[in-house]
């Protein structure tokens, strides 16, 4: 009896051991659910066909043939937040996570379009990266980070924490660094979980489940974690998806390398400034070409691809000129070439000026023809992206991901636009084979970055 005894008071000793020794750190992180376990309340189908279910606690979606990716979609938009889920693959499916994303009718016809968490089970395992859909594609792969490719588990469930804060985004795979992002091209959108689009000779119905999606959007600072993780910054840096179609940079950030002043024979030693990775021209009080002047490329470029982002003042006015020849006009005011309008139309008169209606407003070809009026314009003081094709004397404007106009260069409808306008006194206007490309000092501060481009 005494044996038992002490054999029980023995296991009672070692389990109270076991226990005042579990030194297992609870999470009291306070973690807001966006998903119920029961519905798809708050969230809702977009962009294709792909079929959603909740079943056993947890959100199925399933591939659909003949039909775009899918996503199911917050109906509330995040900006800065840290966002923890886990999810199990088929095998066979590529997935991801939208964060920050975004579905407007202007864009592709409201193409879904944004930051994407990447789910690859693949050979290349590159899980956790950060691609930018339906834009500009990958932005940080996983290619230098063997460990995070290795992380992932295939056929099991798998854990994700996502952090968005200001203009750095960060990933873990299995508690795994994965990804370090510096991107500040959008602050806010929905986050959404994909249902990739399938070709024929995949099979219909396989499946990709995700459970346990919580988030957190106050006291950041307080549950953000370090990362060992050098990042990958993109600003005024090419992406993977442009080093491999051809484009370079026009400007590098930090220098004047590769510009000058249009009137001058080394850049304006007053008027632009270089700061924080921008090109700013200064305010002058309004005036064209009082101050620093315009700068243009030394390069001249037939058929090309111009981009750059843009940011305006209240009541601004500039431009992008292509096509240019700095010998003509070597008077008082701007260099002589095509024109990508950039104002503010609110506050700027020249919005209501011009010799074809419309014709003076951003987007447009100066003087010439009018941008699309369903164009859309992000509020001053925020980045838009110009965006202008030439090939074959087909020209197209783009701004922020849509076609606002398009034109043939030197045909009998655009010398007869000519004809009509202030460029009328210019002999041949617009119609040179190679010109440079000309930023434009127009005495209103404008701001410059990811200058890019790339022959045709």
């Amino acid at each position: 009896m005494k044996k038992r005894q002490s054999v029980k008071l023995i296991l009672l000793v070692a389990i109270l051991g076991i226990l005042g020794c579990d030194n297992t750190k609870k999470d009291t992180t306070p973690w807001v659910s966006l998903f119920d376990g029961e519905t798809l309340s708050g969230w809702s189908v977009i962009g294709g066909k792909a079929t959603y279910k909740v079943q056993d606690g947890a959100i199925v979606g399933t591939t659909v043939k003949n039909t775009p990716n899918t996503f199911l979609r917050s109906d509330k938009l995040y900006g800065d937040f840290i966002l923890e889920l886990e999810y199990k693959v088929d095998s066979s499916m590529n997935s991801g996570i939208q964060i920050r994303s975004n579905s407007f009718p202007y864009y592709k016809n409201g193409r879904v379009h944004g930051y994407q968490i990447e789910i690859d089970p693949s050979d290349r395992a590159w899980s956790a990266g950060i691609y930018d859909e339906a834009r500009r594609g990958w932005l940080n792969p996983l290619t230098n980070n063997p460990i995070a490719q290795k992380a992932f588990k295939q056929n099991e469930w798998n854990h994700y924490r996502i952090e968005a804060i200001g203009d750095t985004l960060k990933t873990w795979i299995n508690g795994v660094e994965a990804s370090h992002l510096i991107d500040d091209k959008t602050a806010k959108g929905f986050i959404g979980l994909q249902v990739h689009s399938i070709h024929n000779t995949q099979k219909e119905g396989t499946e990709i489940i995700w459970k346990n999606i919580n988030i957190l959007t106050e006291n950041l600072d307080k549950y953000s974690k370090n990362t060992s993780l050098k990042p990958v910054v993109t600003k005024n840096a090419l992406t993977i998806d442009e080093q491999k179609n051809g484009w370079k940079l026009l400007w590098d950030g930090k220098t004047t390398t590769g510009w000058k002043g249009a009137k001058l024979n080394e850049f304006p030693k007053e008027g632009w400034v270089i700061e924080n990775g921008e090109l700013t021209v200064l305010s002058s009080g309004g005036a064209e070409s009082r101050a620093g002047g315009d700068i243009v490329t030394q390069e001249l470029f037939g058929d090309f691809e111009f981009k750059v982002d843009f940011k305006i003042t209240p009541g601004a006015n500039s431009g992008i000129k292509y096509y240019v020849d700095t010998e003509i006009n070597k008077g008082p005011g701007s260099s002589i070439g095509l024109e990508f309008q950039i104002l503010d139309d609110d506050l700027h008169p020249d919005a209501k000026l011009g010799n074809h209606e419309g014709s003076r407003t951003v987007g447009s070809l100066y003087d010439l023809i009018q941008a699309d009026p369903n164009k859309h314009m992000n509020p001053i003081g925020e980045w838009n992206t110009a965006h202008i094709k030439s090939k074959n004397n087909h020209v197209e404007h783009w701004l922020n991901g849509m076609k606002v106009l398009e034109y043939e260069r030197k045909s009998e409808d655009y010398l007869k636009l000519v004809s009509e306008s202030k460029y009328v006194k210019w002999p041949k206007f617009g119609e040179l084979d190679k010109g440079q490309i000309l930023l434009q000092d127009h005495g209103d501060r404008v701001s410059f970055k990811n200058i890019k481009v790339k022959s045709l």
